[in-house]
């Protein structure tokens, strides 16, 4: 799995951005390695540069929803295989459910987005849902909080993971589908998952610490 990025918009300057800088695992970042970047793509606080394509991708998302905080995008295991196939996640489990007419599918060539004229179109296509598939790249997701978008982004490459397994899946009827999403695809759901998350992980960190 390769680091890709994880934008959060300034809570006081809006219309502003901060993400890790360009270069920096995941696994390795602290907050010295956060950058923010204004609307016309510039730095003005941070040490690193940037992506450009993590800026052309993400800014034209925030400016299309001002009521998301943060999006993320990296290139995983399992989304980057399901997004060659060019199709929606069915509702095949009760995961897949939190994605069910939750999720859009960005069907268009361009995989090394070059301009904001790109994120444009991968915004209209995004529309009011929480995730997208971008054709031959991979998964993205957004939400009202940083927490909320990382939980929708690793549950979806859970959902993704699944799919690519099990070809000849029995999907969900949309009736069921639609209860299940209305219990696991609130952005409270989200924001559970990432702290499951962050709890399980840094347990482990810390586990692993106090051996040495």
């Amino acid at each position: 799995m390769g680091d890709g990025h994880i934008t959060a918009r300034d809570p006081e300057r809006t219309d502003n951005l901060w993400l890790l800088g360009y270069g920096v695992p995941f696994g390795e970042a602290t907050v010295a390695d956060l950058v923010e970047v204004n609307a016309a793509g510039e730095v003005v606080d941070g040490v690193h540069d940037i992506n450009p394509t993590a800026y052309f991708i993400h800014a034209p998302i925030h400016v299309a929803r001002p009521e998301l905080v943060s999006a993320a995008h990296t290139h995983t295991h399992w989304g980057t295989p399901w997004s060659a196939r060019n199709r929606l996640l069915e509702p095949i489990s009760q995961e897949a459910c939190a994605f069910f007419e939750d999720h859009a599918l960005f069907d268009d060539e361009e995989v090394a987005v070059g301009s904001t004229d790109g994120g444009k179109r991968i915004a209209a296509a995004l529309g009011d849902n929480k995730a997208i598939i971008l054709r031959n790249h991979g998964l993205l997701t957004v939400g009202a909080s940083v927490g909320e978008t990382v939980g929708w982004f690793v549950m979806m490459e859970r959902v993704a993971e699944v799919s690519a397994k099990i070809a000849d899946a029995i999907p969900i009827s949309p009736d069921a589908a639609r209860i299940a999403h209305h219990a696991v695809g609130r952005p409270e759901s989200g924001w559970q998952i990432f702290r499951w998350l962050v709890a399980t992980h840094l347990s482990e960190v810390d586990h692993a610490a106090a051996a040495t």
